[in-house]
């Protein structure tokens, strides 16, 4: 039985999304990606930093770390390799079959390597490999506090896996968690492999910009593709498929297309980032996004129906399509559905943590806020590196005076207490701004963050008064679920509004986040509409500011008004 006093230091690394997580005297200590702390969004380097900063946290050396729960298994690569050439070996497809298996062959080689250099690094430690989709499985349910749920994982590739669904529990004894698999699905059937692979084709980045043609999918039509999904993702007895006459099989190399000259031949050519988005694009966008959401909610189904459970856990990176999952929550299949902060692989290196670790630590259970902080004292940065700026003393209390700011119309970056862990910022590494003010949107996307004009904002409300503007009977304090908006909501903040009349909102309590939910009900008492614009702290192609430095930079080069950094105002 695994010791739950012991050092676990969990990590997602060398692929994308790195991440460390670590576990000390059964409390969870933080978790943190590495894009945050070294500017490179989606980085794949070792997350040096997040671990420096972790380590630091408690005060222990490399050499106290008892376990590293890394979050892939070698070994299933190797056992991969025979099945991965199988599918290959037909007339049509033939010459694929060799890169295929020699590419699953090299990737468990490089993985077993990487295994190597963690028990290089800390050198007391046993360093146990877990399996992708268990990490992301745990992931899921950990944080979500209850005694048992059905998970559903479904993302691009877990070693050979892309799709599983897991009935979990957690004892009593000190939440030790038991999870047993009741269903899986192997490549090549992969939603993520197929919603990657058309993001790409529309002209944006593949494992990045998913979002913006999810955005996308609501300014078209669905029916002029939608024939191409059904043929192209066809349901099966056993879950689902993809035909390789439209999809290109996986061969784990970047030179192989993704898909098919017949895809290309049914739908439009491949669309270069430069080009204009026509209207061929939002279509294809639709129809994608459609059969994304039938298949996500066929999932569910059937999740429900194998495991008996009236509550589900999603994880994997299609968990991160707002607007499916907000289908699933609506759709009465669940009593309740959680999604976690960070169910893409960066959150797998907290799930490969509390797996090895075995039991569910301190601080896991609807915490969000898990990487560092900067004190009011380490965020007093020398103003004269940035000549263009200067600070204005706060003489009310800063809740209030934030919130009249912003209904005002002043756009303001908020950095403050410890980082959000996930892709979405949660009021601690926010941009703010009013949605009550006529072409904010418009701004926003043009002069702050630099993005498609479609993009749509997400708006953060207190959790009390959800219900008078959104239709989810649920909360969503991680931002994760599309709701459709109420009639008060398309009449008084309209421009948090979508086309395709939904909202991704998130739901602040008192305990969740204090600050915000008072600067939410003191925006409230100023305008009568206690909701606000929240996105993240960045800029386009850039991670979530996670330093000091990187929210000045973004306060300088975008067109922010201002920054709340730890209770000092800055404007330029």
């Amino acid at each position: 039985m695994p010791d739950p006093m012991q050092t676990v230091l969990g990590l997602c690394s060398f692929t994308h999304d790195s991440s460390a997580a670590l576990i000390h005297r059964g409390r969870l200590v933080g978790m943190v990606e590495e894009e945050r702390l070294n500017g490179k969004k989606h980085t794949k380097q070792y997350p040096e930093r997040a671990i420096r900063w972790l380590l630091d946290e408690v005060g222990i050396a490399a050499a106290d770390i008892d376990a590293v729960a890394y979050n892939f298994q070698p070994h299933r690569y190797f056992g991969a390799v025979p099945a991965a050439a199988k599918y290959l070996f037909d007339e049509a497809t033939r010459t694929r079959a060799l890169p295929r298996a020699t590419g699953f062959a090299k990737v468990g080689r490089r993985t077993l390597d990487r295994t190597r250099v963690f028990a290089e690094r800390f050198p007391n430690s046993f360093v146990q490999p877990v399996r992708h989709h268990r990490a992301h499985q745990v992931a899921a349910f950990a944080p979500s506090g209850w005694e048992e749920a059905a998970v559903l994982v479904v993302d691009s590739l877990g070693e050979v896996e892309t799709t599983t669904i897991a009935h979990a529990r957690t004892r009593s004894h000190m939440g030790s968690l038991a999870l047993r698999d009741v269903w899986r699905l192997h490549d090549p059937a992969s939603l993520g492999y197929a919603y990657g692979a058309v993001t790409e084709h529309l002209g944006w980045r593949r494992n990045d910009e998913e979002g913006t043609v999810m955005a996308l999918a609501a300014l078209g039509d669905p029916a002029r593709f939608r024939r191409v999904f059904t043929d192209g993702i066809p349901f099966t007895g056993d879950g689902f498929a993809l035909n390789p006459d439209l999809f290109g099989l996986r061969v784990l190399h970047s030179g192989w297309p993704r898909l098919t000259a017949g895809f290309t031949d049914r739908t439009c050519k491949p669309r270069r980032p430069d080009e204009p988005v026509e209207q061929v694009h939002r279509d294809l966008a639709a129809a994608l996004q459609e059969r994304t959401e039938q298949v996500m909610l066929s999932l569910a189904k059937f999740a429900r129906a194998r495991t008996g459970s009236t509550r589900l856990c999603l994880g994997g990176g299609v968990a991160t399509n707002c607007v499916a999952a907000g289908k699933i929550a609506e759709a009465g299949i669940f009593d309740a559905v959680f999604v976690p902060p960070a169910p893409g692989d960066a959150g797998t290196a907290l799930g490969a943590a509390i797996a090895v670790h075995g039991h569910i630590p301190e601080r896991t259970v609807g915490e969000c806020y898990l990487g560092p902080e900067y004190s009011s004292g380490s965020a007093a940065i020398d103003l004269a590196a940035w000549p263009d700026l200067h600070e204005q003393q706060v003489d009310e209390d800063v809740a209030e005076h934030l919130a009249r700011q912003l209904a005002d119309g002043v756009i303001v970056g908020l950095f403050q207490g410890r980082l959000e862990a996930g892709p979405r910022a949660l009021g601690n590494r926010s941009i703010l701004a009013s949605p009550l003010k006529p072409g904010v949107v418009e701004r926003l996307n043009a002069t702050v963050k630099f993005r498609e004009p479609f993009r749509p904002f997400a708006p953060m409300v207190p959790a009390e008064h959800a219900g008078d503007f959104f239709t989810l009977e649920q909360a969503a304090p991680f931002m994760s679920f599309a709701s459709a908006v109420t009639g008060l909501a398309k009449e008084t903040i309209p421009e948090i509004v979508h086309d395709n009349d939904t909202a991704r909102l998130q739901t602040v309590t008192a305990e969740s986040n204090p600050f915000m939910h008072r600067v939410l009900h003191a925006f409230g008492k100023l305008t009568g509409t206690p909701v606000l614009i929240n996105t993240s702290l960045n800029i386009k192609g850039k991670p979530i500011c996670g330093t000091p430095e990187a929210a000045l930079e973004c306060l300088t080069g975008s067109g922010l008004d201002a920054l709340l950094l730890e209770g000092r105002w800055i404007s330029k």
